[in-house]
């Protein structure tokens, strides 16, 4: 498919963006404390902007002191972020990119800690329980506050910007000047529609009026709230108008207010461009460009969107982290060779909560960008044990720094336990990943040997000088009677298709592995039950992949039985401690028991090669079964040091 629309260049107020490819604002903490852009912020941005992206929006940037909603958010309050914003945009510049701003105000999503004074917002609701109340936002501040929106965009526009982005989305300050839900404001600007929109439209006059048709002006806002009483699809269709009539000349349209998030940042389960139908409502409603977004991650989905006038430029946010080359591959027509976002969020949305610097399972150049891929100074034979997603990732990236790089799998497929993760509903992008690292392998140059298992005799023979030990995880087998009995299905055995189970079937482990074989199974139609030591199921889980697995459990009919400790396997069902009553208690009955307990590291390698003399480096499962975010990110370190 060629993608014709994708690559025409479009004109937003001054501004001329060469593609409909966008990166959209997303909060990375590679800024300085001081509030200023680092050397990784420029590298990431420059990365992104070399790899083909027409418009590169930096992440939310603080427009007021005070308002600061982490340690690590780039602020333009004062000049001194002057100077680094201007390293950023020369960089995109560049490369052919255009570069927007967007200027934010936490408001009751911020943190009074971290902005070191009082959130404030259009009335005093908490954003959700166990949030800073915030202060509402007195009239006169209101006015001022409004300054410092034109304040930020003519610093912004000294720093070189094509583009100023206001947020009104998401809740912050401005949203919650104009949804009625958060708004109980009695002065003017409260109230009415026009009371309501009254703070957003004196910001674009002040930032109109400051940047004097200089810069393009975008505004951000959601398409609905998803929640009672908040912002519906028509209302937003009719702020769009509104926003256009004061002088908005583009609109980028996003979706849901934080305890909805959701909606913001969709889990895998979740399609591509989920939220198109909201964005068509709203393009209607408007003349000037619009920005679409929704787990866009491959091209042409986005083609269609604009060829059929839905939209006007795509952002691919989590898949501009995973690949930022995404847009050059599409032009060169190498598909094949994108990493894709698998919406995994382990990587990006759990650390930007966290205030750590963003990392990605699928891309662990990701936060790396200021080092680069360095040739390697001494080349080297390395040899690769296993062929999960960290051996496939230690040996791309040990390869295409020049080293020969041999990776040897036990079994006839690539992808390890990785690849069973795919199995479970809604989890097919994961194959996708598996995929295109076996592809960059190849490109490489690694070569890969199936079907070889490796011991300490062969490697003498091969005598490599340094050895990746990623060799995985099996099955977590705990000293429980009854638990060998070979009636008992291993859940990868499960996945894998080498077991099937019965009708009515008990899952014993409700981490994220057995919570996702019990979905698999009651999408099958099985009778599901699952018991879990722990008081929840799913405990282990992002909450956003929780969500939908919960919804699924009750549309399945999947029984829980928490805080129940297996202390005997039977051939239809187990005995167990109940830990709360303390009570023994039986579920038997069942066709099945599937086993799920957790994975234990697979490793007999590393040590014998050590004591014969050997480099070795054990890493992900090998070293202790964890997430797979650790997996690609130690593939990485591993093989940058090689």
């Amino acid at each position: 498919m060629k993608f014709k629309k994708m690559f025409e260049p479009i004109q937003i107020g001054p501004m001329k963006v060469k593609n409909r490819f966008v990166v959209p604002p997303m909060g990375n903490n590679f800024a300085n404390a001081d509030g200023t852009w680092s050397d990784q912020s420029v590298a990431y941005y420059s990365e992104r902007a070399k790899g083909g992206f027409g418009l590169i929006t930096i992440e939310a940037t603080v427009v007021h002191k005070g308002a600061k909603g982490g340690p690590l958010k780039p602020c333009l309050y004062d000049d001194a972020s002057i100077p680094s914003l201007k390293r950023i945009t020369d960089a995109a510049h560049g490369y052919g990119a255009c570069v927007s701003v967007q200027l934010q105000n936490a408001g009751p999503e911020g943190n009074a800690k971290n902005a070191g004074a009082p959130i404030q917002a259009a009335s005093p609701i908490e954003a959700a329980c166990g949030r800073d109340i915030p202060e509402e936002v007195t009239t006169e501040e209101v006015y001022e506050l409004v300054k410092g929106y034109g304040d930020a965009a003519e610093r912004a526009m000294k720093g070189g910007v094509d583009a100023v982005e206001i947020h009104m989305a998401h809740g912050y300050l401005v949203s919650s000047f104009m949804s009625p839900r958060t708004n109980k404001r009695l002065d003017e600007f409260g109230g009415s529609f026009e009371n309501r929109m009254r703070f957003p439209r004196l910001i674009v006059e002040e930032v109109k009026k400051r940047v004097g048709g200089k810069v393009a002006i975008i505004a951000r806002i959601n398409s609905a709230d998803e929640i009672l009483g908040g912002l519906s699809v028509q209302d937003s269709a009719a702020i769009a108008r509104y926003l256009e009539d004061c002088g908005v000349e583009c609109l980028h349209i996003s979706r849901a207010v934080h305890i909805k998030d959701e909606f913001m940042w969709a889990p895998t389960t979740i399609h591509g461009g989920f939220s198109s139908d909201l964005f068509t409502e709203i393009k209607r409603a408007v003349h000037i460009p619009t920005i679409a977004i929704g787990r866009f991650t491959e091209p042409q989905y986005a083609e269609l969107m604009v060829e059929e006038g839905r939209a006007d430029l795509i952002a691919f946010g989590r898949q501009s982290l995973a690949d930022p080359h995404m847009p050059q591959c599409a032009q060169e027509a190498r598909l094949d060779d994108v990493l894709p976002c698998i919406a995994c969020l382990q990587g990006c949305t759990a650390n930007m909560y966290q205030g750590k610097p963003l990392r990605c399972l699928v891309n662990p150049f990701l936060g790396h960008e200021v080092d680069g891929e360095p040739e390697a100074d001494v080349k080297k034979k390395v040899m690769v044990v296993g062929g999960g997603v960290a051996g496939l990732a230690a040996a791309f990236i040990a390869a295409e720094r020049g080293h020969s790089v041999t990776l040897y799998e036990s079994k006839e497929t690539l992808g390890g336990n990785m690849r069973l993760a795919a199995f479970p509903p809604g989890k097919g992008d994961i194959s996708n990943m598996i995929r295109a690292y076996i592809v960059r392998a190849q490109k490489a140059g690694v070569k890969i040997v199936l079907n070889k298992e490796v011991d300490v005799d062969f490697v003498r023979e091969q005598n490599p000088d340094e050895v990746v030990v990623a060799t995985g995880a099996n099955t977590l087998i705990l000293p429980i009677e009854g638990i060998d009995d070979p009636s008992i299905i291993h859940g990868g055995d499960l996945l894998a298709g080498k077991r099937q189970a019965g009708k009515k079937v008990l899952v014993v482990g409700g981490g994220m592995v057995g919570c996702e074989t019990a979905e698999l199974l009651g999408e099958l139609q099985h009778e599901v039950t699952i018991a879990e030591f722990r008081e929840a199921m799913g405990i282990d889980m992002i909450s956003e992949h929780r969500k939908f697995l919960m919804h699924h459990f009750a549309e399945y009919g999947v029984k829980q039985v928490p805080n129940a400790r297996v202390c005997k396997f039977f051939p239809d069902g187990v005995a167990y401690e109940d830990m709360v009553t303390h009570e023994t208690k039986e579920l038997r009955g069942f066709d099945s028991v599937v086993l799920s307990m957790g994975y234990r590291n697979n490793d007999t390698l590393s040590e014998p090669l050590k004591e014969a003399g050997f480099s070795v480096h054990a890493i992900g499962d090998a070293v202790r079964a964890r997430r797979a975010l650790d997996a690609t990110s130690e593939a990485y370190e591993v093989a940058m040091s090689l």
